[in-house]
């Protein structure tokens, strides 16, 4: 008989108004299914970033079925994994865990998500040259993403200069020399300038990380802006962007669609994205761009 119960859970820093649990078990009452989703906040437990190998042991002996990993666990939690998918291997960096047979399995739903998010929202968008600020996990699966949409170039910008490089190195070996580059902070200014658009990977304009990630003077009509962050839906960012008249993607549909894959690979069940986007509209507050594109 197939099973019709879950538990599951996210671990992460200032998690507090993310909308997982509500995504999960809006669409698996829908199905019928009992699915209880917690969340496991680092901040709230006085944990660092580095406990995640202990509360993914935990989770497992619990008896959760699966684990989604966010900011700033999702390249931490790999050591502690006992096998990775493919895709999370290539990106190194994890936002899902299945436990299958008591061993932890590492997913990553993060690229396609933002793939079907972007395709949806900017159809029309120019690739030629974009800029992307954060290299860490989430910045990771969206630079693949933006790569495999058919961007000719990205040029990634981090606070931390071996990890903007070393990104930029994976992304070269994986999509062709030239595809990808680095850069410092400091040379942003430059690089929006000329740049079709600026993808926004990093955890600036949370809730919990209020502000810009950069002065809204970079922003310029013509320039198209696509954040991650999702809770609020419309940041700071997104909101100085569109004052300028850039084109904008939030991170609503990227929360959507990456859930929507997590809770496949729970559940081995289909879920449905179009309801789980009237979802997200709702919750937050008011339909944003990722959103009217489909409802």
């Amino acid at each position: 008989m197939a099973k019709d119960s879950y538990l599951v859970g996210l671990i992460g820093s200032g998690i507090g108004p993310s909308l997982s649990p509500a995504l999960h078990e809006r669409e698996a009452d829908r199905q019928g299914l009992r699915y209880v989703y917690r969340l496991i906040d680092i901040d709230v437990l006085g944990l660092p970033p580095e406990a995640v190998g202990d509360l993914v042991r935990a989770a497992r002996d619990l008896g959760f079925d699966g684990l989604n990993i966010t900011h700033p666990c999702k390249q931490l939690v790999i050591e502690h994994l006992d096998s990775l998918a493919p895709q999370a291997e290539a990106l190194g960096a994890v936002n899902t865990v299945v436990f299958e047979d008591g061993r932890a399995v590492g997913h990553n739903t993060d690229v396609t998500g933002f793939a079907a998010s972007f395709a949806r929202g900017l159809p029309d968008a120019s690739l030629e040259r974009v800029v992307q600020l954060g290299a860490g996990g989430a910045g990771a699966a969206v630079a693949h993403a933006t790569l495999t949409l058919g961007a000719e170039r990205v040029t990634v910008v981090d606070a931390l200069a071996d990890r903007a490089a070393d990104l930029a190195a994976g992304l070269n070996r994986h999509f062709g020399a030239g595809r990808a580059a680095w850069a410092a902070p400091d040379q942003l200014g430059r690089l929006v300038a000329a740049a079709d658009g600026v993808v926004h990977a990093t955890p600036t304009g949370m809730a919990a990380h209020p502000g810009l990630p950069f002065p809204a003077e970079l922003l310029h009509p013509g320039l198209w802006v696509a954040e991650v962050v999702y809770r609020p839906l419309e940041t700071e960012l997104l909101r100085a962007a569109r004052a300028v008249g850039c084109a904008v993607l939030d991170g609503g549909g990227m929360a959507v669609f990456q859930a929507a894959d997590a809770f496949r690979l729970f559940t081995g069940r289909e879920p449905e994205s179009a309801r789980m986007l009237a979802d997200i509209a709702e919750m937050a507050g008011g339909f944003e761009s990722s959103v009217r594109k489909v409802v």
